[in-house]
């Protein structure tokens, strides 16, 4: 069932969504927030997009180009909706595509690239779900991680910056194939349920022939051991973030 729900609890941004899709989260939330926009970077692309709520988030945080890349023709048309519905038509455009396809077409346009991409790897299911559409979302079936880094090698400007959110545990494959792709990691941040907890999200930046150095940001706890939401998670919760 579609609906209009508030982004981050302002009136004023509103984004389409359906229950029958998948609803933006916290990983979206952290990507929006938390990526470094550098006053040089003029275009932004948001890869895997889906109902376009990065895009929307980002635009609060710079006047910059953005486009949203997604391949399910059903999602990219939320997303363009919820663009029409906030008036961003003139900073925002979302494109219905597969982003092999679209890097290929973009070769060294980009400054930033942001991408959630799907987590799980096609052969460590037993079974899909059924509703093909959060399949896809959840599941590298169109897009793996070794082609996600291709592609970012390909549509990023040198010493442009490439931010995902992905799974902690796959940390070290990440790093490899990002490095496969000359794509220098530069920072990471751990997300943890509480500080007792091992990570189960990681936010990572990494740059286009970029030198050597990283920064491990302190992690983002989001409750207390009594239940209660930590100052930043509950201001993540509440505002973006600049």
């Amino acid at each position: 069932m579609e609906r209009l729900d508030d982004v981050l609890g302002y009136k004023d941004l509103k984004i389409y969504q359906n229950s029958d899709y998948f609803s933006f989260s916290l990983d979206s939330i952290i990507l929006a927030n938390y990526s470094t926009i550098r006053l040089r970077d003029k275009r932004i692309v948001d890869f895997c997009t889906g109902n376009g709520v990065v895009p929307i988030i980002i635009s609060r945080r710079c006047n910059k180009d953005i486009v949203g890349v997604e391949i399910q023709e059903k999602i990219a048309s939320l997303a363009t909706k919820s663009i029409k519905y906030n008036h961003l038509e003139d900073r925002i455009s979302i494109v219905c595509d597969d982003v092999k396809n679209f890097s290929r077409n973009h070769l060294n346009e980009f400054d930033l690239l942001l991408c959630n991409p799907p987590y799980f790897k096609v052969q460590e299911l037993s079974t899909f779900n059924k509703n093909d559409e959060k399949t896809i979302a959840r599941h590298e079936l169109y897009l793996n991680l070794d082609e996600l880094c291709d592609c970012a090698k390909k549509i990023l400007k040198d010493n442009g910056n490439f931010c995902l959110v992905h799974r902690s545990e796959r940390l070290i494959e990440i790093i490899q194939i990002l490095k496969k792709y000359n794509l220098e990691v530069k920072r990471i941040k751990f997300v943890h349920e509480t500080v007792e907890k091992p990570s189960f999200l990681v936010y990572i930046e990494a740059q286009k022939c970029g030198k050597p150095g990283l920064i491990v940001d302190k992690p983002l706890i989001q409750y207390e051991l009594d239940g209660k939401m930590t100052a930043e998670y509950d201001r993540l919760q509440r505002e973006v973030i600049m």
